[in-house]
């Protein structure tokens, strides 16, 4: 294989190699970190610029800013995302920037199926170069609400949470099957362990790995990437959002490429152990890092 960015476009899928300008030699993969917020994001207080900034010090190839789109009638109100501020923020960077990364304009959508038409409404009449789809939601109840907690037990709450995230992707499916194709990636499939983890100091996935099977054969189905998350690296947990046996169960079932994000909230945590991602992708049989630039999918090699 030549160590070339493998372009794959959306329609039709057809294999075009050698269209960019990005390498994928062995021991140097070029590190694209999918998934990180600023103060764009209700959340973070990030400045963008300094996001940016970090990211060449450490020697990534590209970011994607994916503020959040937070549409439940409970958080709607209070989201701060701004379609066209965060689109002038992304232009500037790009001037300042872009002669040394690649700097994506992306969106993380909060899975909220009762607001579709919204949801919908968005991603149609606005560019993107990656759409996130994100489960922060179960059952009525928002992960990080501790109050949305009461009467769960961590076992009860994983699998109920892994069930909305194989939801998630059929509606995805759904979606497609009636001409909207909006979504690139599902955002870290096992959440729920975070929250688990810092409200019961417990966290098991592996007892629910038939859900895991699930999310996986439908991510697969549907053509929908899953990223591996590392957030959780630096929140108490010691392996990322999913685990290494997941992405080797992926990886079994014929899934050759998924994305990396570090989910980062501030600058000093964009990257964060992204190579180390890459190399765990490669050890449990992953080939391909998939980069998404204007919502076309490239996979560049492990």
């Amino acid at each position: 294989m030549p160590e070339a960015i493998i372009k794959i476009r959306r329609r039709p899928k057809v294999i075009i190699a050698g269209e960019e300008n990005i390498t994928g030699a062995e021991n140097n993969v070029p590190l694209y970190d999918q998934h990180l917020h600023s103060h764009h994001s209700v959340d973070s207080k990030a400045d963008p610029a300094q996001n940016v900034r970090h990211a060449i010090e450490i020697g990534l190839d590209g970011v994607t800013f994916t503020e959040h789109y937070d549409a439940h009638p409970s958080e709607w109100p209070v989201c701060i995302y701004d379609y066209d501020r965060i689109a002038q923020t992304v232009n500037a960077l790009r001037t300042d920037y872009g002669d040394r990364i690649f700097i994506g304009h992306g969106i993380e959508i909060c899975y909220q199926p009762a607001q579709e038409a919204q949801i919908l409404e968005h991603l149609s009449t606005h560019a993107f170069d990656l759409v996130l789809l994100s489960v922060h939601w179960f059952d009525g109840r928002a992960l990080h609400e501790r109050d949305h907690w009461e009467g769960l037990t961590p076992e009860v709450a994983t699998r109920r949470y892994l069930e909305a995230v194989l939801e998630a992707v059929g509606y995805v499916r759904q979606l497609k099957a009636r001409g909207h194709d909006h979504f690139d990636i599902l955002g870290h499939l096992d959440l729920v362990k975070r929250y688990t983890q810092r409200y019961f100091g417990t966290y098991d996935i592996a007892s629910q790995a038939d859900l895991v099977d699930a999310i996986l054969r439908a991510c697969l189905e549907t053509d929908l990437i899953p990223e591996v998350n590392l957030s959780s690296l630096f929140q108490s947990l010691p392996e990322p959002m999913p685990a290494d046996w997941v992405v080797r169960r992926y990886a079994e079932l014929g899934g050759r490429a998924m994305t990396l994000g570090s989910d980062a909230h501030a600058p000093a945590r964009v990257g964060h152990k992204l190579k180390e991602g890459a190399e765990m992708l490669k050890a449990q049989g992953i080939d391909y890092l998939a980069v998404f630039k204007q919502r076309q999918r490239s996979f560049v090699p492990l």
